[in-house]
């Protein structure tokens, strides 16, 4: 399969950071050619005039089975968000609404031009979750959740260490590479909370093993911290780093609450660090010092989290908020466009371990691309203003028109072409009933 996409402003993210008036070719899973007036002939044909051409967008800290519950835990803290309404409602999944959750998060992704995350599904019916992901053509990195410790979690989410990893490990046997290599595994452990110091070092012991990256929550919320530093003796980061957690194969989500000292811990350690503006200021987290950590030299990305702490997965929102939260404290050149769109491409394609695979357009890298439609009065006029600040002060992801993963069409003149949006939205509704009822949540 071949395809073309011609006439566009095509933002490359290269080394140059080039911007381009031309076309793309697509051969297979990858760009092929980039330039003005390509000729050669494709199976399909797109004509991007007066539309920019971008990186798809990667978000490398999402939680696809938490979409179901959009809605259904507004206006808590952290900790008594997950115990009071996300852990019960994650507890009172099963397969299918597993599922359906899933495919959920990632056609609202597809709609808002976001082609890769890093996904952190529950506890049970992993096998669903991945299965979604297969189905829709989204490049993944998932793992099952690892809990074995904590209180005030529902007996269904509470694992045993031994279970915990070989569960992983199968889960790892059957999934790594599938998907002509769209998806990956990721060792998960929800965070230092929830898991005992046993189940961390050995998750960094078979991360090392089978070569594959760890994904967890630090620092989110000063309870959160302060229960860590109750039961380690230690700050948060600096006890993750004495388990060997740190590092360029750790994806590490939040990092609000954070000493100069544990800053330097992960910068020094090219931890990739995954700013979600939009859920900590919905949970009242704090703001996390990104130009600090930025200037330390730390691995930065955007993600927008899950649907209940944020009540969207829009990739355009997160880099708005990303830009504008910095200012009032360090200053209206903090955080430019340019640099926010960049934490949003190829900050992500970092995180995954994929930066020779995605976050630019340029031959032989995957084709990973969204379609955007500047045709509309929030991005009007377009004389003078630079491709980056349409795209992260002006542009709202229903302005995505096509978006395309490995090559495949996953979305086009607005249409999911991989997910039946209206199954997924009547299956939704369905199993939210199912799920809440299980739990003992009233709707």
């Amino acid at each position: 399969m071949s395809l073309l996409i011609k006439n566009g402003t095509i933002v490359t993210m290269n080394a140059g950071r080039e911007i381009i008036q031309g076309d793309v070719y697509v051969e297979g899973c990858r760009i092929k050619a980039i330039g003005a007036g390509l000729t050669s002939a494709a199976d399909k044909v797109i004509d991007a005039a007066g539309q920019v051409v971008i990186p798809g967008l990667v978000q490398p800290h999402i939680h696809l089975c938490q979409t179901l519950f959009r809605g259904q835990a507004d206006d808590l803290e952290l900790l008594d968000w997950l115990k009071q309404k996300i852990w019960p409602l994650e507890a009172a999944h099963d397969a299918q609404s597993i599922y359906y959750s899933a495919l959920l998060g990632i056609g609202e992704l597809f709609k808002g031009g976001t082609t890769a995350i890093v996904d952190m599904a529950t506890v049970n019916h992993t096998e669903s979750n991945f299965q979604a992901i297969y189905d829709s053509g989204i490049r993944a990195i998932s793992g099952k959740c690892m809990m074995d410790f904590g209180t005030d979690v529902p007996a269904a989410l509470q694992d045993t260490t031994i279970n915990a990893l070989e569960e992983s490990i199968e889960l790892l046997q059957k999934w790594q590479g599938a998907g002509e290599g769209r998806i990956s595994y990721a060792f998960t452990p929800r965070f230092a909370v929830s898991c005992t110091a046993e189940l961390l070092t050995k998750t960094v012991e078979l991360a090392n093993k089978y070569k594959v990256a760890i994904h967890t929550h630090a620092s989110e919320n000063r309870s959160e911290v302060e229960y860590v530093q109750k039961l380690s003796g230690m700050r948060n980061i600096l006890y993750l780093d004495k388990l060997g957690l740190t590092g360029p194969s750790l994806i590490l989500a939040h990092c609000i609450h954070l000493t100069n000292e544990e800053m330097s811990v992960l910068a020094n350690s090219q931890t990739n660090i995954v700013h979600c503006p939009s859920s900590n200021l919905k949970l009242g987290s704090g703001i996390a010092k990104i130009p600090e950590l930025i200037d330390k030299g730390a691995a930065v990305a955007i993600a927008a989290d899950g649907a209940p702490c944020n009540n969207n997965l829009d990739g355009f929102m997160e880099m708005r908020l990303a830009a504008l939260i910095q200012k009032p404290f360090y200053g209206p050149t903090a955080m430019p466009a340019n640099k926010v769109f960049e934490l949003a491409t190829l900050g992500g394609a970092k995180a995954m371990g994929l930066s020779d695979q995605i976050g630019s357009i340029e031959p032989g890298k995957k084709a990973d691309i969204a379609i955007v439609s500047l045709n509309d009065l929030r991005t009007t006029p377009t004389a003078g203003v630079t491709i980056y600040t349409q795209l992260v002060y002006q542009v709202q992801s229903s302005q995505v028109l096509t978006t395309i993963v490995n090559g495949q069409v996953v979305m086009e003149n607005r249409q999911l072409t991989t997910i039946d949006e209206t199954e997924v939205r009547q299956q939704a509704n369905q199993a939210v009933k199912r799920v809440a009822a299980r739990a003992q949540i009233a709707l």
